[in-house]
């Protein structure tokens, strides 16, 4: 099970290229805010056309989703996933979002689809509407 000490290790596995914006970030202890600095830098990646190193975030992404402890599984859905919403959001980019829900693989496609339901109003809260929470591979409800 993955846990909090091991998401940075993985995510720089995975993307090598977030390295040095992470070792220049005041906030390494601020899993949260890296997770949006990790956001922002995606956005340069999909801008970039770089679509192998999205591919490969989106793959670190699943394996937080699958393999994470509670804290991780939810990292990866509100910490990450929500960062790229409001990040690439607050810009207008619908095309990019759109895109990037193309490497999404399931699990986390799952949590993308639950948190736009979140924010419609149309279930109480992130996760509610996944049946496999009862299973444990979803995030406890996350209040807003």
């Amino acid at each position: 099970m993955i846990k909090k000490d091991e998401v940075i290790p993985i995510i720089l596995e995975y993307c090598p290229s977030f390295q040095d914006i992470y070792l220049n970030s005041d906030n390494k202890e601020l899993l949260y805010v890296v997770m949006g600095e990790l956001a922002r830098h995606m956005l340069t990646l999909i801008m970039a056309k770089d679509y192998k190193r999205i591919d490969n975030i989106c793959l670190a992404i699943e394996e937080l989703h699958v393999n994470g402890d509670q804290y991780v599984k939810e990292l990866a859905t509100i910490g990450i996933l929500e960062g790229i919403q409001n990040v690439w959001g607050n810009d207008n980019r619908e095309f990019e979002l759109n895109q990037l829900m193309t490497y999404l693989r399931p699990v986390s496609l799952k949590y993308w689809n639950s948190l736009n339901k979140f924010w419609n109003q149309e279930i109480p809260y992130v996760g509610f509407d996944i049946k496999s929470a009862q299973q444990g591979d979803a995030p406890e409800p996350v209040s807003k």
